[in-house]
């Protein structure tokens, strides 16, 4: 079942308003509870979970930024 493009903007807005900074705060709050790895191995899973939050979600993010395909011109 695909989104319609209306759905995937309110789906875009929820997600970056609401799930991302949730997102982060739970990041953030698992690595405080690791024990300290070296800065470079922090660094790349800070990386990783800043870009893997999004992989999930990429379906509705595609082509949010165009002219609505589904508008009557």
């Amino acid at each position: 079942m695909t989104l319609s493009y209306k759905a995937r903007r309110r789906w875009s807005l929820v997600l970056l308003l609401i799930w991302l900074p949730l997102y982060c705060v739970i990041a953030v709050a698992i690595m405080v509870n690791l024990p300290r790895f070296p800065i470079l191995i922090e660094l790349a899973v800070y990386i990783f979970l800043g870009v893997a939050w999004a992989f999930p979600f990429k379906s509705v993010f595609k082509g949010i930024g165009q002219v609505d395909p589904d508008q009557d011109q």
